[in-house]
């Protein structure tokens, strides 16, 4: 499945047809940077809500375009991965009623998200390399060596978790420490917490590696259920949440003085970052191409790790969304696409 690009920017293009935005007849709509999400009436008393991810692309804390198909790619692992780690930790997928839907148990995200780094890498101002090619030496609470070269992976991975920005603004790096002494989260959740995502990335890590390719680093969110039961939420391992790289030419570029070749949004945000843009005013234009290569990372990082294509889908995304809502039950009448 080759994704195409849509106009960056505004998603507005009608060469192609891409999911930027929803409209359902269902309560509570919460927006996020990529997803949305409503209520859904409780299941043998336990809270739900919908979730459709779109094909928005966000980096540097904003929305800088679309990607036609992302957000169906997205869903489609997203849930694929929850599959593989449910022996690990609770996760909060119910059902994938849509490939651009899912049907979630509700809960209250915890106020800080996890990020695991098993390499040193990135070029936005939170990333490790940024902090470390500027000088820093402790950060997040860790102690780097002198001469290290970007791109290397660290002896083991390690957590560096961020908090969760209001729109408009930027996660910031905590220690994990901090997020003790600050209350973000009771320690002994916050214990758990740190060692359910080593466990979850271990073991991303290894089915990664048995399809070829590298997980740099990711981001986790944890929620708490109605009932206090700890579950891994939002999205897990997806290019959008993590960094793929090709384990196949990693040694070789890595010697050469090369950049990975990347799975992920990476290519985005070094594309602006080159640019001299790092999430602030207005962003400049990129070349549909860069666009394009990040679909096709996408699609490629999906059939690698899933040994199968995306599902097949024709028409409208908006009406083919709420027809399978409406045929599961989920919704009692029709939407539209806004």
């Amino acid at each position: 499945m080759s994704l195409p690009v849509a106009e960056p920017g505004g998603c507005e293009d009608d060469r192609v047809a891409v999911l930027k935005d929803l409209v359902l007849p269902l309560p509570d709509r919460r927006d996020g940077k990529v997803r949305m999400s409503w209520a859904l009436p409780d299941a043998g008393g336990e809270p739900r809500r919908l979730f459709v991810t779109t094909d928005r692309l966000s980096a540097f804390d904003r929305v800088l375009g679309c990607v036609a198909g992302k957000g169906q790619v997205l869903n489609e692992l997203a849930a694929w991965w929850f599959n593989q780690l449910n022996d690990l930790v609770a996760t909060h997928l119910i059902s994938v009623p849509d490939p651009n839907a899912l049907v979630a148990r509700a809960a209250q995200p915890l106020s800080v998200e996890v990020v695991v780094r098993g390499a040193i890498t990135g070029v936005t101002s939170t990333s490790l390399w940024k902090r470390y090619s500027d000088g820093a030496r402790v950060i997040d609470g860790h102690r780097f060596l002198d001469g290290l070269q970007k791109n290397a992976l660290l002896p083991e991975p390690i957590i560096t978790p961020t908090t969760k920005a209001v729109t408009g603004g930027h996660d910031e790096p905590l220690s994990c420490i901090e997020v003790v002494t600050q209350g973000l989260v009771e320690p002994e959740l916050w214990e758990r917490v740190c060692a359910v995502a080593l466990a979850i990335f271990e073991r991303g890590s290894q089915v990664a590696a048995s399809a070829g390719l590298i997980l740099a680093d990711t981001k986790y969110e944890f929620g708490l259920a109605h009932d206090g039961t700890l579950m891994l939420i939002d999205e897990v391992h997806t290019p959008d949440s993590s960094r793929y790289w090709l384990a196949e030419s990693y040694g070789q570029r890595i010697s050469a003085g090369q950049e990975p070749q990347s799975l992920d949004k990476e290519i985005i945000r070094k594309a602006y970052a080159a640019l001299g843009y790092r999430g602030e005013s207005t962003p400049p234009e990129l070349p549909d191409d860069v666009w394009r290569q990040v679909g096709e990372g996408y699609s490629r990082a999906f059939i690698m790790l899933t040994g199968r294509e995306p599902t097949t889908q024709s028409g409208p995304i908006a009406e083919r969304i709420i027809r399978s809502l409406t045929i599961a039950g989920l919704i009692p009448g029709s939407g539209g696409l806004s």
